[in-house]
């Protein structure tokens, strides 16, 4: 398995960002062949109830790093790339790698 993890930080205007990728980049993301599992989530507070250091978190799950490479160096995994800059403006870290269970 490999993954690519995208680390989204907090956006200024929680629900623009939210309804751009709901209704745009999460379907152009859906669509990257070889895609095997695509999940996000929305980090919590702390047990001391502060502010987790991210907004959303996505995971990528590929069957290996070639099925990644094809996937996001084929026309989806690029418009998924290219579209990051019309609502992740407060930055996004991507993260790549074999995925191992624990």
């Amino acid at each position: 398995m490999y993954q690519l993890t995208a680390l989204y930080n907090h956006p200024e205007d929680p629900a623009a960002f939210d309804k751009h990728y709901t209704e745009v980049h999460a379907e152009i993301a859906k669509k990257i062949p070889g895609l095997l599992r695509y999940t996000i989530s929305h980090p919590g507070p702390d047990p001391e109830g502060n502010k987790p250091p991210y907004y959303l978190v996505a995971v990528l799950d590929f069957a290996d790093e070639a099925s990644f490479g094809a996937g996001m160096g084929g026309e989806h995994g690029q418009a998924a790339v290219a579209d990051l800059p019309n609502f992740a403006g407060a930055g996004v870290s991507l993260l790549t790698g074999p995925a191992n269970e624990a």
